[in-house]
């Protein structure tokens, strides 16, 4: 009986496995850390073996890139270009930092571990990447405002994860308490 090779179904367990590798590796980073991964529990978690890990990701930063695409998927940022696109300066600053710090409080268990964690290379480069998107945030929300500069300043610390995390966290503002001051910060530069 002679049996047709199948392409197609290996490589969909082969996609499986990168997958399962993938979700293995977001969970760790998530729990851990990204400096407390290893390639064994990575590869304990997915159910292969190390060398497998390695046939799918060859180096730190191929696996972080897959991994920081999930978890981005899985936690998708506000949708920043609608908020920037909004006409009246201290509603769009308002209504950015309200979404936003929604999104910090519902990662913030896995977003402390990764800025934990950003002197390992491939995470400081995932890491750079957000700021710059954040960096990039902060200008089109300062347009529209008086002294641009200093309220660019001001804008660009409210968008800040850890003044997020001083303001609630620490100093035990509600949400909408640590947005009215970050308007208000703004408004008095």
């Amino acid at each position: 009986m002679n049996r047709k090779y199948e392409l197609k179904e290996r490589a969909r367990r082969q996609e499986q496995t990168r997958q399962r590798i993938v979700e293995a590796t977001v969970g760790l980073h998530a729990t851990v850390g990204p400096a407390r991964t290893t390639i064994s529990a990575i590869a304990e978690r997915a159910g292969v073996e190390r060398h497998t890990v390695y046939a799918h990701f060859p180096d730190d930063r191929s696996l972080f890139r897959a991994c920081s695409q999930h978890w981005r998927s899985e936690h998708p940022l506000p949708d920043l270009e609608t908020l920037a696109s909004i006409d009246d300066p201290a509603r769009r600053l308002r209504r950015s930092l309200g979404e936003l710090y929604a999104w910090y409080e519902s990662v913030e268990r896995e977003l402390a571990l990764f800025v934990r964690d950003s002197f390992v290379p491939a995470n400081a480069e995932v890491l750079a990447e957000d700021a710059e998107r954040l960096t990039s945030f902060a200008e089109a929300l300062s347009k529209g405002w008086p002294r641009r500069k200093s309220v660019r300043a001001a804008i660009g610390h409210a968008l800040d994860f850890e003044t997020w995390r001083s303001l609630v966290r620490r100093q035990g503002l509600s949400r909408a308490q640590a947005v009215d001051a970050m308007v208000r910060l703004v408004e008095s530069v």
